[in-house]
């Protein structure tokens, strides 16, 4: 085949997936939801079933977030699931470095999004959050699903179950995507907080 066929046929298919990807039909479900297109916004990165959040390194109180993303039945894994997080740092802030764009300049920069490979695990490394100055709040982690349809939408906070300000104001009955009352655990160094979803799970008109 001629060189330049080659070339132009992979450069039709290279063009064609990136309209694809462009065109691809994002819905919101679950109801309003401040920030959710956060999920959308990993641009170009290649994305994988883990990811460190930045500052993990120099982190007094390194944090481990990981669990397991379920299909519907709450059984089988979820492959490709894309899970967007962000939150405050040590202080109780969401900090900004001034350079941020869209929703950078309201979640921060401790934010991150990994893709469920085909055993539906996920994992963040980042840094134990503290909660507002104000003290308006316990501290916590946002979580935001994209499922590979398209569906997105925001799951129930991680809270941890020993923070003295956590009360049941701040629990969504029902819970979205699971129970987001996690148990602080110490293991090699750092603090583990293990957390299982599944999609769809408490969120209104999902279907």
């Amino acid at each position: 085949m001629d060189l330049r066929l080659v070339i132009f046929c992979f450069l039709f298919l290279l063009n064609s997936c990136a309209r694809s990807q462009e065109n691809k039909n994002y819905t919101l479900v679950g109801g309003f939801c401040e920030g959710c297109e956060a999920v959308l916004e990993y641009g170009t990165q290649d994305l994988n079933a883990v990811d460190t959040l930045p500052e993990f390194n120099s982190a007094e109180n390194k944090l481990k977030v990981t669990g397991t993303i379920y299909k519907e039945d709450g059984r089988t894994p979820a492959e490709n699931v894309i899970l967007y997080i962000h939150h405050t740092n040590a202080n109780g802030i969401y900090p900004t470095r001034g350079d941020e764009e869209d929703w950078a300049k309201r979640h921060g920069y401790l934010r991150g999004w990994i893709k469920t490979a085909g055993d539906g695990s996920y994992t963040f490394y980042t840094q134990v959050p503290g909660s507002y100055p104000d003290g308006s709040n316990p501290a916590h982690i946002h979580p935001i699903i994209l499922e590979p349809d398209g569906k997105y939408y925001y799951a129930s906070a991680y809270f941890f179950e020993d923070d003295p300000l956590l009360t049941s104001d701040h629990m969504e009955d029902p819970p979205r995507g699971s129970n987001g009352i996690v148990k602080l655990q110490q293991t090699n160094g750092m603090t583990l907080i293990e957390r299982d979803f599944i999609l769809g799970k408490g969120i209104p008109k999902y279907e």
